[in-house]
């Protein structure tokens, strides 16, 4: 595919240290696409939710929303959607710890009556009180109860970047915290936007069949936003001296949702990052049946319904197959995600007579399991056979990871983020080089399982039994159906005993009240 990238400024710089940037105009990224009758356009912020100010935690993704979902000068949001019905376009806004990005998307056919739309929001936004109401209201009722009621697996991720990245800009969520979004305000919009979306931490990306009169006007327009004053802030953080578990205690929780990572040195900059790509998809590559994980806590004993490792955030795992581009981060971490497995609650409910007298369900067994499936890996390394089998498995796969004009320019944003040329292109380079002693060399270098943050939302019921097992490294084995147990392999009977006793090193556990997380 064939693809250039342009500057407007020699002196640009393509990456500067993390959180500097060019004092100069937009960066520009073009992916030209003759035979496409799509046109797309991406614009790439670097401000995000780590640069929200103190106290109003969530002002970036509202005011990201505010302009995808309000009007312009021209046109109510209302009479937007009207006009823009026929014309089949898309156009919406992400936000992430690190970049904001807007993605327009139309059909060449359109431009000319698309332009003044996409033009009008980005440079002449309304902010109305009406449209600010409606989208603060949405983002509240987020914060405060949609992210603790619908799904226990999101919310265990993001408590866990809650605790990994405690005390720094990273820690909340991307959408903000219930006191920081009820503080915000339309003239915080008003001012955060003028200072976190500026044309020096700006790169614009444009793919399709599209006119270089188009390219050029509108690098022309964007020009006209004024200098950012607000940057997004890159923390440094490290592992805590043992394992650190936080317990989320929750009512009617129908299972134990887990979620473990630590800090790693290494991102998409990194040769290492291509030879840890190869380990992390030997021990759980996200919803695939090959990874250990997943055989040894999903196929092998049926515990829940997956079991994945990353080796970088991982956007809206529970939806996207494959990686979505659009969230790049400098600070960086693996990790481990459980999905949930079952309470002694319900356990006792389905076998009232064999498991009657269960306090704490599949989750010390689980969590002990994925662990010592990756102490395994950091002690032994791949062998010689499975590291040829992930790698040439690899090779396919990524080629998947820009199946869209819309992916493809994302992932092109994302190189350039990370101060490489076109990531998806050098990564099969990077993979065809590795050596098995490299693979492994990286795993002992970034991998460990001594020293972790592990949280774990359950049932009311569950969590302080939960604690004192873990807390106090009791055994925990597994809890079978009899009618399981008496079918079960040597191997595997053999395999729950050592599991039952693994020791993790945990030196802290807390147990936390739903209401107290995210406030």
């Amino acid at each position: 595919m064939k693809h250039t990238f342009s500057r407007l400024l020699l002196a640009a710089a393509l990456l500067g240290p993390a959180g500097a940037f060019s004092t100069q105009a937009a960066d520009v990224v073009e992916l030209r696409q003759p035979n496409s009758s799509k046109v797309v356009v991406k614009l790439q912020f670097r401000n995000g939710s780590s640069s929200d100010p103190v106290g109003k935690e969530g002002l970036t993704f509202l005011t990201s929303q505010l302009v995808t979902e309000g009007g312009t000068k021209a046109m109510t949001a209302a009479q937007l959607k009207d006009f823009l019905y026929p014309m089949a376009t898309r156009y919406y806004a992400t936000t992430d710890k690190e970049v904001t990005t807007f993605t327009f998307e139309f059909h060449r056919d359109f431009i000319d009556k698309f332009y003044p739309v996409l033009q009008g929001l980005v440079l002449t936004p309304t902010f109305t009180e009406e449209d600010f109401g409606r989208v603060k209201s949405n983002l509240q009722n987020y914060v405060e109860q949609v992210i603790r009621a619908s799904s226990d697996e999101d919310y265990s991720k993001f408590a866990l970047e809650d605790q990994l990245f405690r005390g720094t800009r990273f820690q909340h969520m991307t959408r903000g915290t219930a006191a920081g979004v009820k503080n915000i305000t339309l003239d915080d919009v008003k001012k955060h936007y003028a200072a976190a979306f500026g044309k020096d931490n700006l790169t614009i990306g444009i793919a399709g069949n599209y006119p270089e009169s188009f390219a050029k006007k509108l690098q022309a327009d964007l020009d006209k936003l004024p200098k950012s004053t607000a940057k997004a802030v890159v923390p440094t953080v490290a592992a805590p001296k043992g394992i650190h578990v936080e317990i989320i205690s929750k009512t009617d929780a129908l299972g134990s949702a887990i979620y473990a990572g630590f800090p790693i040195q290494t991102t998409r900059a990194n040769d290492d990052f291509a030879a840890l790509m190869v380990a992390n998809s030997y021990l759980g590559e996200h919803r695939k049946s090959y990874g250990k994980l997943y055989d040894k806590i999903r196929t092998t004993r049926s515990m829940n319904y997956g079991d994945y490792s990353y080796i970088e955030w991982y956007e809206n795992g529970g939806q996207n197959m494959l990686p979505v581009p659009g969230v790049p981060r400098h600070a960086n971490y693996a990790s481990l995600w459980l999905r949930p497995v079952q309470i002694a609650e319900g356990l006792r409910k389905q076998y009232p007579t064999e498991l009657g007298g269960l306090t704490v369900g599949h989750a010390p067994f689980a969590l002990r399991m994925a662990v010592r499936e990756m102490d395994n890996i950091v002690k032994n390394g791949l062998s010689k056979a499975d590291f040829e089998l992930t790698r040439t498995f690899l090779r396919s796969y990524v080629k998947l990871y820009g199946t869209t004009p819309s992916k493809q320019l994302g992932f092109l944003l994302d190189s350039k983020f990370y101060g490489r040329k076109d990531y998806l292109k050098e990564l099969d380079g990077q993979l065809a080089k590795l050596t098995l002693d490299d693979v492994n060399k990286a795993i002992r270098k970034h991998w460990q399982t001594q020293n972790m943050y592990v949280t774990i939302v359950t049932d009311d019921s569950e969590a302080q039994p939960l604690a004192d097992v873990l807390k106090q490294n009791t055994p925990s084995p597994m809890s079978y159906a009899k009618v399981v147990s008496e079918g079960l392999p040597k191997d595997v009977v053999a395999e729950d005993a050592q599991v039952a006793t693994y020791k993790l090193n945990v030196t802290e556990v807390k147990v936390i009240d739903t209401k107290d997380t995210f406030k």
